[in-house]
């Protein structure tokens, strides 16, 4: 591949998600607001599962790592589409617009992984309740953390294998507020009928078919549950609610950009957005606000900053 076709195009450009100043303003204060709340919403769950001894168990440990994976992923975006709406200055390096992608991937990947990893926890919680503690064990819950991790790594590895040597040598602007692999390979000097294809076959179908594997597990839970004791089946439903709305929140917008990957409408935008600021809110909350123990540890934290400080 010729070098100097490849770093051809050093830096690209983000249209944004609308030309409007009025619109652009609104976005600003939008994004900043729920930014804040994202930070602070999902450290605190990072930080009460970390320093709550009640709370050492699998499920919240998980939950834990969940919301540590959905601030990174908001953290990598909205800073800087922040930023470009304040500065007006919309671009990237090519570099970094390399490093987005390897990182959103990785992330993306984990969180999959997770998902399964926290249906796993639920399914062994409810149907399997006598062996719990037996079967999620600290190394088993471990396991599942490095495992997420290696599969979101090995993922956005295979992701830029396909991509990373095309040359850009044409337009270098992104019809968005953030680098992914869509919008990049459109940017490609030859022809990337293959590579759109590759990426729909990798993240598409890894989407779709993670999403199929979670509502499968979800309706095994809950078919066990009516089999044993009917009665206990609204209980799972309450306890399965949470999860199900995290995993269409999240694999919705997934499925949506990377199985039709280049809409004539700016949907995947406002997908993406779903993705990267309402989805990190509402994990904090949907798991926070339905289950006492976390209500109640987060409570005592509170409590023991506040007392912390008034010595201080």
């Amino acid at each position: 591949m010729n070098e100097i076709n490849y770093t051809a195009v050093s830096e690209f450009v983000f249209l944004g998600l609308s030309t409007s100043r009025t619109i652009q303003h609104f976005f600003l204060a939008f994004s900043m607001v729920f930014y804040v709340v994202i930070v602070l919403g999902n450290t605190l769950v990072v930080l009460t599962v970390a320093l709550e001894p009640h709370l050492h168990f699998p499920m919240y440990f998980l939950l834990g790592n969940l919301s540590f994976i959905d601030l990174c992923l908001s953290t990598l975006t909205v800073p800087k589409m922040i930023s470009d709406l304040y500065s007006g200055h919309n671009t990237i390096s090519f570099w970094g617009c390399v490093f987005q992608i390897f990182v959103l991937h990785v992330l993306g990947g984990s969180e999959m992984v997770l998902l399964i990893a926290m249906a796993w926890d639920r399914y062994v919680a409810i149907c399997k309740p006598l062996h719990y503690l037996s079967i999620m064990s600290p190394r088993m819950c471990l396991l599942l953390l490095s495992g997420s991790w290696v599969i979101g790594f090995l993922h956005s590895v295979a992701q830029l294998a396909f991509v990373i040597h095309l040359s850009f040598c044409g337009s270098n602007k992104i019809d968005s507020f953030y680098c992914d692999l869509p919008r990049f390979i459109k940017l490609a000097c030859k022809d990337n009928d293959r590579m759109e294809f590759m990426v729909a076959a990798n993240s598409g179908i890894i989407s779709i078919g993670t999403f199929l594997l979670l509502t499968v597990s979800y309706i095994v839970i809950l078919c066990t549950v009516w089999k044993h004791s009917s009665g206990d089946l609204s209980k799972a439903l309450s306890t399965l609610s949470a999860h199900i709305s995290v995993v269409v929140l999240f694999f919705g917008p997934c499925i949506f950009v990377y199985m039709w990957p280049f809409p004539t409408v700016p949907v995947d935008k406002f997908l993406a957005i779903l993705d990267f600021m309402i989805t990190p809110i509402l994990n904090p909350a949907i798991y926070t606000l339905r289950n006492k123990d976390m209500k109640v540890a987060m409570r005592r934290l509170s409590n023991q900053l506040l007392h912390f400080r008034k010595i201080s």
